[in-house]
């Protein structure tokens, strides 16, 4: 993989309600990885450090000729890892549950062609900037996406929705974890954001894409992001990862269902 300049920055913040922070992140380039934690102190804050320490070891020996496979192996780790560690407290606490969102940014290596690959589960979110425009790429898996999805509610009133917070798919879940997986070129993303819904929740998109057009250094964009969330009212823990590549160059060659095909034959069929 030829060699990718990128700058970087992060920032979390408890915010203003809660006691603990139960978001984690690592900033290992080329991996970026948030998580965000739930089950309370010593439940969601250990998950969310699990997710991050296996993809911490992953960054040490990462392949990027192989980063599907092995963000999906390290994924599976994490996942494991979450179900011993809630099962051993669950034989002392009847109930007690620790899970954490996550989602994953790393450059691969896609037959020469230098791209990145991202994958979320849960609601915390990936988005990037293109030509002055923010676009949201995960897809939240939570009910009230479903219910958007299915035409039963408008995305202004899941904002407001009772059962907003609730999310279909984690890690630590025991149905297992399915992942999304998206391909990009590296040419399609000028700044990347990953971030907690303790960002999203609290401010809405047109302010983070203001604050991620006009903040220069990624390092004062992240900062800015969770300032503004916590401002707005803090009510959960908010982290971001805000990523520039620096230099790069535009590609308008992009065929989605074909990069999306290549990368399940690279999965074994796991997408």
């Amino acid at each position: 993989m030829r060699n990718v300049d990128l700058h970087h920055g992060a920032s979390s913040d408890v915010g203003l309600v809660r006691k603990v922070n139960e978001d984690s992140y690592l900033v290992a380039p080329p991996v970026f990885v948030v998580a965000d934690g739930m089950g309370g102190h010593s439940g969601g804050d250990v998950a969310s450090q699990m997710v991050v320490e296996e993809f911490q070891r992953l960054a040490a020996v990462y392949d990027p000729s192989r980063g599907a496979e092995q963000v999906a192996d390290t994924f599976a780790r994490a996942q494991a890892r979450i179900i011993d560690f809630g099962n051993a407290h669950r034989a002392m606490t009847p109930g007690w549950h620790a899970g954490t969102t996550a989602v994953v940014a790393v450059l691969v290596d896609d037959n020469g062609v230098t791209k990145w690959l991202l994958a979320n589960l849960g609601d915390s979110r990936i988005y990037r900037i293109t030509d002055g425009s923010l676009e949201q790429i995960s897809v939240d898996h939570s009910v009230v996406q479903e219910l958007i999805d299915a035409g039963q509610i408008t995305v202004e009133e899941a904002a407001t929705h009772p059962e907003r917070h609730v999310i279909t798919r984690a890690l630590g879940s025991p149905e297992g974890i399915q992942p999304d997986f998206f391909l990009l070129p590296l040419g399609s993303v000028e700044r990347l954001l990953l971030c907690s819904d303790g960002v999203t929740g609290m401010i809405e998109d047109k302010e983070i894409e203001d604050i991620l057009e006009s903040v220069a250094d990624p390092r004062d964009a992240a900062d800015r992001l969770v300032r503004a969330a916590v401002a707005a009212g803090g009510r959960d823990n908010a982290t971001a990862i805000v990523v520039d590549v620096v230099g790069l160059v535009k590609d308008a060659t992009y065929d989605s269902q074909r990069q999306l095909e290549s990368l399940e034959s690279k999965l074994g069929g796991r997408l």
